[in-house]
């Protein structure tokens, strides 16, 4: 009876707010549709009164055991616990924040984000609509079963079937037994190298070349890790991977961007992988363009939290500070450039800590990055001012790009021991400074150029573009290397947005684009040079 008078308190008081508020909540169709969908769950919730709980039956045949799941029922379908679901697919406890209605629940590598009274999941970073919201209840996210199984299945767990007729959850997880792949260039083509956990039986494997510009490997008997296989990085005559899990069979597709004569495929043991040749014409030029690429690919970037520990950075009106919104923002690019390329990301700060400017740059050439990048916020005396802006280090041009490098330079007074380690960045010692930087700034400019354009599309505010001045941080970092002031924390509306999490996850984004982009130019450049 409880539950009926909290369901239909809430009932009536979303509907009143709705009423109250009409004109200005549905400015458009689809936020109409929303809200309605969400009173068509309110309502279903009144209307089943105390509501009825009953279980999905789980039979796991990995350790031959049973358990249950705790369902909503008397609603339209079957609605399990979020909760529930994680304490049986999951080794984590899952992350609740109660204040947000959201849970995390940790599968594996992966990470599915729900909401409570949505119909998004994310699953690591990638959106999927189910057809019917979410229900928080009780410090618990009751999901529709059908819905949130066939998504789990489809996207980190194939072994998982669920009878939504008998309403039992059946799973049967085997481990992946095509792991990944590594492509190598040859001067005559490329070598295709699937990694495989034990061999098939020969006639397991088939593949073959369609007019479609795809080459096609099929296993039978294979389980795929879908996932893994989509971030392998294309080379040679290979433009794009991908890979599906079908049944118990699994396709891995190749597109071929050039022509090839023909291809061998085998299965080597040690270690154990299913090799294709793709042979292609001659070229002797191929193997000098690989030993090139080879010195000089974009393997591992460096990102570089601003400020840390004792030294806050710049201060919002609202006490935001900069060293936090900058490791929040580095962390999410790394997020994203781990969860998407095979990049390694080292990052000079973690969590809040003081780090020196000079170790900041000995962290990047230490660890061999071929890209740096320093992450910050913007601050101003004027309080209007607004926008992100990238620099690149070389004598400001004007006083604005000044007064940053200035109040950016400051941190060196938290140093124990400055007084000889650097040399005042005006003059002679700055011009010295470029110019042994100066191989790596046409590449600098370009990813500064980049990063602002990609900002520019989804970040609402000033694009100030690409400025220069003398950054303490940015000395001595042998590879391309820039600092990007993502917002002013002086500016009250911009403070606001970089409270934001999905403000900074845009920003993250954008950074993550604009590398990305990078990294392919400069590989294409060196092919073709």
């Amino acid at each position: 009876m409880g539950r009926f008078i909290f369901s239909l308190s809430l009932f009536l008081g979303t509907f009143q707010y709705l009423i109250i508020n009409l004109k200005n909540i549905y400015k458009s169709y689809s936020s109409l549709f929303k809200a309605l969908s969400f009173l068509i769950i309110l309502i279903n919730l009144v209307l089943a009164g105390d509501l009825e709980s009953s279980t999905v039956r789980v039979i796991n045949r990995v350790n031959n055991s049973t358990d249950e799941i705790k369902t909503l029922d008397n609603l339209r379908g079957v609605y399990v616990s979020v909760k529930d679901v994680s304490r049986i697919l999951s080794k984590r406890n899952p992350y609740i924040n109660s204040d947000r209605l959201k849970i995390v629940v940790y599968l594996g590598n992966n990470r599915l984000k729900i909401s409570g009274n949505s119909s998004f999941i994310l699953v690591d970073e990638r959106v999927y609509q189910i057809p019917n919201f979410t229900i928080w209840d009780n410090e618990d996210i009751y999901v529709q079963a059908e819905a949130l199984f066939n998504l789990i299945k489809e996207t980190t767990m194939p072994g998982i079937d669920y009878d939504s007729r008998r309403m039992v959850l059946d799973i049967d997880i085997k481990e992946f037994n095509i792991t990944g792949i590594e492509i190598n260039e040859k001067a005559n083509g490329t070598v295709l190298r699937v990694k495989t956990r034990s061999s098939f039986p020969e006639g397991n494997i088939s593949s073959f070349f369609h007019e479609n510009g795809w080459f096609y490997i099929t296993i039978a008997d294979a389980l795929v890790d879908t996932t893994e296989l989509r971030r392998s990085d294309a080379r040679g005559v290979v433009r794009k991977i991908t890979a599906d899990q079908l049944g118990s069979t699994a396709q891995i597709a190749f597109q071929i961007k050039t022509k090839v004569e023909s291809h061998e495929l085998y299965q080597g043991k040690d270690p154990s992988e299913i090799v294709v040749s793709l042979r292609t014409p001659m070229d002797n030029s191929i193997a000098r363009i690989k030993e090139v690429k080879d010195r000089w690919k974009l393997d591992t970037i460096v990102l570089d939290a601003g400020h840390g520990g004792k030294d806050p950075g710049t201060m919002g009106q609202r006490g935001t500070k900069e060293k936090d919104i900058a490791l929040d923002i580095t962390k999410r690019v790394g997020l994203l450039l781990e969860k998407n390329t095979k990049l390694k990301v080292v990052y000079t700060r973690e969590e809040d800590v003081f780090i020196p400017l000079w170790k900041r740059t000995k962290i990047a050439n230490e660890s061999n990055g071929k890209v740096f990048l320093s992450i910050h916020l913007n601050g101003s005396p004027n309080k209007a001012v607004y926008g992100f802006e990238t620099y690149l280090l070389r004598p400001g041009k004007t006083e604005d790009a000044i007064e940053v490098a200035s109040r950016e330079n400051e941190v060196i007074k938290y140093e124990d021991r400055a007084d000889n380690r650097y040399k005042d960045l005006s003059g002679e010692n700055l011009i010295m400074a470029t110019m042994a930087q100066s191989i790596f700034m046409r590449e600098s400019e370009e990813l500064a150029a980049m990063i602002q354009e990609e900002m520019a599309k989804k970040i609402k505010s000033k694009n100030r573009g690409v400025k220069q001045a003398g950054f303490h941080v940015l000395i001595g970092a042998s590879m391309p290397n820039i600092l990007v002031e993502a917002g002013y924390l002086t500016n009250r509306n911009e403070e606001k947005n970089l409270r934001n999490a999905k403000y900074r996850q845009s920003i993250a984004s954008c950074i993550y684009k604009a590398i990305v982009k990078f990294r392919y130019s400069r590989e294409q450049y060196l092919a073709e040079n």
